[in-house]
């Protein structure tokens, strides 16, 4: 029982700390995205 209950606390916390990696790489996604067009619109 003891050795579950560590797997599943460490199961949790790598989840959340894969959600906040998921949602940085999101950001950082969408900032290149905002330069791309920001780009395309200035060399119009």
């Amino acid at each position: 029982m003891r050795k579950f209950f560590s797997l599943a606390v460490v199961a949790g916390a790598l989840a959340i700390s894969a959600c906040n990696t998921v949602e940085g790489v999101g950001r950082d996604v969408s900032s290149a995205g905002d330069a791309v067009t920001g780009a395309a619109k200035d060399s119009k």
